[in-house]
C-alpha cells in the first residue's frame, strides 16, 4: 500500500506565515482506513471531547508541555480542535521541543463534521 503523505504548508494566520504538515479530513479518513500508524490527539477541553470527538488521546492544550511524554516520535501525531486553530497553536509549542512528525487536522472538528454530510 503506498499512501502519499501530506506536504507542508504555508498559510496565514493572523499577520504570521505558518509552515507545518497538514492533513484534511478525507486524508485521515484514507489514513484510518488503510492502518496508517498514528496517534490522534484532541487538544480540545473535555466538555467540548463530550460533545463530539473523534478518538485519540484527550491531552487538552493547556496541558501538553507536561504529557508530551506521551507523544511518539516515531509516527506521525495528529493534533485536532474545534476549527484547526488550536491544534496548530499546539504544534507551534511541540516543535520548540523537537518534535518534527506533528500533523494539523485542517479544519478541525468542523471540518470532519463538514465531510461527514457530503
Amino acid at each position: 500500500m503506498n499512501i502519499q503523505m501530506p506536504q507542508r504548508y504555508t498559510s496565514i494566520f493572523g499577520a504570521f506565515f505558518i509552515t507545518m504538515q497538514q492533513l484534511t479530513p478525507g486524508e485521515l479518513k484514507t489514513w484510518l482506513i488503510n492502518g496508517v500508524a498514528h496517534k490522534l490527539v484532541d487538544v480540545r477541553e473535555l466538555w467540548e471531547r463530550k460533545q463530539y470527538n473523534i478518538g485519540g488521546d484527550h491531552i487538552p492544550m493547556n496541558e501538553l508541555r507536561g504529557s508530551c511524554d506521551q507523544l511518539p516520535k516515531d509516527i506521525p501525531v495528529i493534533l485536532y480542535c474545534e476549527k484547526g486553530i488550536r491544534s496548530v497553536i499546539a504544534i507551534q509549542r511541540l516543535e520548540t521541543m523537537g518534535f518534527d512528525n506533528l500533523y494539523n487536522l485542517a479544519g478541525g472538528m468542523d471540518g470532519w463534521k463538514r465531510t461527514e454530510r457530503e
